[in-house]
Order: C-alpha cells, then sequence, then structure tokens
C-alpha cells in the first residue's frame, strides 16, 4: 500500500479527523470510518468467488477514488487492476504505479485525448471505451505523437441507455477500424448494464442480464466472424457480477460498492430473496456523526448534512439502530427522529450512506477502525478528479 500519511504536521479537527492510535470516539464528524475487519472479508469473498469461477476482477476506482483501498483488493482479493470514469482519475491511479487501468468511458475532448495517451508512460496498460468510428482517428494520433499504444474496448449499449452501441455490426465495424489504427489495439468488450443494478428483485435482475448476455454473444460471434475475437469481455457490477461470471461470454467483472456498501445497494434481494446486506456483503462504510442539538424533545440533530454525503439514492439510515431514525438534512445538519428520546449531545451513530460513489468524493479521508481503535488515515486520492 501507500507510505502511512506522515501525521506529524496535521491537526486533528482541522487537517485530518484522526489519526492512528486514537480512541474511535474521539473522531472528528463528519467523517468516513471504514470497518477494516468487514471491509478486509467482502475483499477476500469477492476475491474467492472470481477465482472460483475463473473471472477476472477489476476493481471499480470510481467508488472509492483511493489508491490505498485498490491496492488492498489488489492484494487481498487477486483484482487485476481498476476501472475509472475519467482521465484525471485514471492519471492518479497511473501516478501511483498501478498497471493495469481502463477508462471504462468515452474520451473525446482533444486534452484529454492527449492526456490519456500520456498514461502508458507511467508503467501502465491502457484501456478505453470507444463507441463511435470518429474517435479512433483521435485516440490514434495522440498515440502516435507521444509514442505509446491505446487498447480500446468497443462499447455496447445492453440496456443502461447512455453511451455504446446496439447492434453487432457497429461493434465489427468500430473494431475493425480501431484494428487497423495506428498506436491502437481492439482488446474486446466493456459491457456493463448500469441500469439493473439497482433493481430490488433477483428475477426481475436476471431478465435483463439475460437480453443483455444475448446481445453481447451475439456481438462476440460477428467479431469472431471476422477474426477479432475479444480478448476481453468486461461488465458486472455488484447486482449481477453472478449473471456475467455464469454467462459463457463474460471473462472479467468490475464491481465497486460490494467492497463497502450503501443503503441503495443493500436493499436489493438475492435468489432467496433476502437483502444482499444480510449475508451476501457487509456493511464496511460509515459516516460518522455527532449529536449537536436535541432541543426538540423527539428530534435529534446530528452534524451531517448534505455537504457530507450524496442523497440522491435516498437517505442515510442508522446502522445498527432501530430506535433512532435519520429523518431528513439541510446543508450542515441531519435531523433525526428520537422518539424515545434516547440520544445524548455528542453521541456519535454510524449513518450507512444512500449511495456511497459521490458520498465518498465528498470527503478527503477514510478513517479505518478496528476494536474501538484508529488504524490507518488513508486519502481519498483521486476526490474531485472529474476531468
Amino acid at each position: 500500500m501507500n507510505a502511512p500519511v506522515n501525521t506529524a504536521d496535521l491537526e486533528v479537527g482541522y487537517d485530518v479527523p484522526a489519526i492512528p492510535g486514537m480512541d474511535e470516539a474521539d473522531i472528528q464528524t463528519p467523517c468516513l470510518i471504514l470497518d477494516l475487519d468487514a471491509l478486509e472479508r467482502n475483499i477476500v469473498k469477492m476475491g474467492d468467488y472470481a477465482r472460483a469461477h475463473g473471472m477476472r476482477h477489476r476493481a471499480h476506482g470510481k467508488m472509492h477514488k483511493s489508491v490505498d483501498v485498490l491496492r488492498l483488493q489488489m492484494k487481498l482479493g487477486g483484482a487485476v487492476g481498476v476501472c475509472c470514469q475519467k482521465v484525471s482519475e485514471a492519471e492518479v491511479f497511473a501516478r501511483a504505479g498501478i498497471e493495469d487501468i481502463l477508462v471504462s468511458n468515452q474520451v473525446r475532448d482533444p486534452a484529454k485525448i492527449d492526456r490519456l495517451a500520456r498514461l502508458p508512460r507511467y508503467g501502465a496498460k491502457v484501456i478505453v471505451c470507444v463507441d463511435d468510428v470518429g474517435n479512433v482517428a483521435d485516440l490514434s494520433a495522440a498515440a502516435e505523437k507521444h509514442g505509446t499504444t491505446i487498447a480500446c474496448f468497443v462499447e455496447i449499449d445492453c440496456g443502461a441507455g447512455r453511451c455504446g452501441v446496439k447492434l453487432a455490426p457497429e461493434v465489427v465495424e468500430i473494431a475493425q477500424a480501431i484494428d487497423a489504427a495506428p498506436g491502437l489495439t481492439f482488446k474486446g468488450l466493456q459491457a456493463y448494464q448500469g441500469a439493473m443494478q439497482h433493481i430490488d428483485g433477483y428475477e426481475d435482475r436476471k431478465a435483463k442480464l439475460d437480453a443483455a448476455i444475448s446481445q453481447v454473444k451475439e456481438s462476440v460471434e460477428a467479431l469472431k466472424a471476422v477474426g477479432l475475437e475479444p480478448e476481453l469481455v468486461s461488465g458486472g457490477g455488484t447486482g449481477s457480477y453472478y449473471f456475467e461470471s455464469n454467462s459463457g461470454v463474460y471473462n472479467e467483472l468490475q464491481c465497486g460498492s460490494y467492497a463497502f456498501m450503501d443503503a441503495d445497494y443493500g436493499r436489493i434481494q438475492d435468489k432467496d430473496g433476502k437483502r444482499i446486506d444480510r449475508g451476501e456483503w457487509e456493511n464496511a462504510l460509515f459516516l460518522l456523526t455527532s449529536v449537536m442539538s436535541h432541543a426538540k424533545p423527539q428530534l435529534a440533530v446530528v452534524d451531517a448534512g448534505l455537504k457530507a454525503q450524496s442523497v440522491d439514492s435516498g437517505l442515510p439510515y442508522v446502522f445498527g439502530r432501530d430506535d433512532v431514525k435519520y429523518i431528513k438534512c439541510s446543508d450542515e445538519h441531519g435531523v433525526v427522529e428520537d422518539a424515545g428520546r434516547v440520544l445524548k449531545i455528542n453521541e456519535k451513530l454510524r449513518l450507512v450512506p444512500g449511495h456511497c460513489d459521490p458520498t465518498c468524493n465528498v470527503h478527503d479521508w477514510y478513517v479505518g477502525v478496528r476494536n474501538g481503535k484508529v488504524e490507518t488515515l488513508w486519502p481519498v486520492s483521486a476526490r474531485g478528479k472529474a476531468y
């Protein structure tokens, strides 16, 4: 992992929320904490699953945006590298020495393409997604300019309705253009069905993936027919990895949220109708918050509001408690229903964020805790890298 953060010149409560060795009770809030035991178990479990099913696992870095978390995923879970969504995000991981990086998105701006083409100079193998023949010449010119090689996935829109092409002939046309372009190599297919990851019902998710798998197989067969069999067919998320890994066509997973979990993912159901945060995965990420006011008898106010989290996928819930409920928030305040008047001033609560990815992106640090003590402090390395 990275060298430990030098905390000698860092002031708790101004520069950082905590330093190693502190009691968990003394952590400054609001901040993100990681239950290291739960995190490690999640990572090992996904790694074991991927190996047992003959799958590569490329961890999704957009979720945690942390070099340290990724290295833990590589060390304990056998992750082969990282997915990033933006060039600047990828550059953070490349500069840290990560050697296998997929930009699972389109890169069209000339300045961004130029930076992408320079990433292999850090020693990284770089893959980017393409869904338009017009993008190929620009990527090729940049790779030629910098004397590097860029690998490319053709992206298939297999249900998300965002980027990607739908028809096998379109896939073949783009792949052939990539294969013919100097400085580029055709690596395979990006086929991530993001729209169905949060559908609650297992069978409903499966129906969406069955359609996606059929579509991907058609493109694979069309590519084989012209001598361009894909080396990698990449996709799969926390809500669907078991479908892709048993498809006979995918060979790389891109799961991310499994490591931390959040309230929105936690609600989806496994094949037995059980929430996936009640056995399949553990909550490892929490937004730690403190009670700052109890002037209203049945309402407590905590210090984690909108500026400490994303609520696009719903409000957080209070972990391990059924006697209090987080009910609303404004910029700096969260309101917790406390009908039994059990909460005390300065009492700390662990909140499970509604959506981990954008919540992590508004914090500078992860505080890793184990057995009631702060064990480590990790920067959110790629925070704000949205270029």
